[in-house]
């Protein structure tokens, strides 16, 4: 399986990263058996990256994959773990949470990596990243934060998601992230025109992206003339790269000379295996312009 680097650093990820949101009580509420199968196929497929985030299922789904490593410890050698903090929800486990905030203080940040770990029943994780952009944040707070825990061997590597290009630079400019996880689809184009991606670009650091399917708004063939009309150009261009509309998203998003490394946020292995079909694929220009003109609804200026 290609991998990609992220970063300058030596990080290297698959071409994909598995997303565990929907696997757990916020989806198809995996038993151990379940999880497992599922972990297992996604490694044969070399695809050993996992997405997580503290307050998936509640604050459960990250334990949920950790009896995976309780029965199976072996397969924590094969994988990568990324997990995410700094977003407080208010939940059963959670009854201080009185309402959803951000919280990018040292203290929280540390003890949130402590409840992942011992959640997924490992001594470290990856790749730590901050949730959403905390507008109280201090840079150097933070920066401290992930020193100690890279320092601890906690954490290997560390990065942001949904923050805009000053958020990211801002805590950049005081200790080295190697992604930013931001949303980016053919329904969701902000990233190509606000300069998160130029900015990821500039710095040879490639972006991860969260609902590459745009929460598959396309393969349920909406009524509206935008709807209509992309899916005229959906159909043509399926036909010609011999691809289903899901595999032909993920294919416009890996024309990007960012090299970006959507998150698959599927429950079925068959998805992860047709996900894999599009690396022997290439886009022409016209037909990636194609498709953005008909998303954004408009010809271009």
């Amino acid at each position: 399986m290609r991998q990609t680097s992220l970063s300058k650093n030596d990080i290297k990820f698959s071409s994909y990263l598995v997303g565990t949101m929907r696997l757990g009580k916020w989806g198809e509420n995996f038993n151990t058996n379940q999880w497992i199968d599922f972990v297992e196929r996604s490694l044969e497929l070399g695809l050993r990256d996992f997405d997580h985030a503290d307050i998936y299922g509640d604050y459960t789904t990250e334990a949920d994959f950790g009896y995976v490593l309780k029965e199976k410890p072996h397969l924590r050698d094969e994988m990568q773990i990324t997990t995410k903090c700094g977003i407080k929800m208010p939940a059963e486990n959670r009854p201080e949470n009185k309402i959803k905030s951000y919280d990018s203080s040292e203290k929280h940040i540390i003890q949130s990596v402590d409840n992942s770990l011992r959640n997924l029943q490992t001594d470290y994780i990856d790749v730590i990243l901050l949730h959403r952009p905390d507008f109280l944040m201090n840079p150097n707070e933070i920066a401290e934060a992930f020193e100690k825990l890279k320092d601890d061997g906690k954490v290997k590597y560390f990065g942001v998601s949904n923050f805009s290009t000053s958020q990211f630079e801002m805590i950049n400019s005081v200790f080295p992230l190697v992604t930013n996880q931001i949303e980016a689809s053919l329904s969701h184009l902000d990233p190509f025109e606000d300069g998160s991606l130029d900015q990821l670009l500039m710095k040879n650091i490639r972006p991860t992206a969260w609902s590459p399917l745009g929460g598959g708004h396309f393969m349920h063939k909406g009524n509206s003339k935008l709807d209509q009309e992309l899916n005229k150009i959906l159909k043509k261009l399926c036909e010609k790269y011999e691809l289903d509309t899901a595999q032909l998203m993920l294919l416009f998003l890996k024309k990007h000379p960012s090299g970006i490394v959507p998150v698959l946020g599927t429950s079925k292995t068959k998805r992860l295996e047709e996900a894999l079909e599009v690396e022997s694929k290439s886009m022409e220009k016209e037909d990636w312009y194609a498709l953005y003109s008909a998303a954004k609804g408009e010809e271009l200026p």
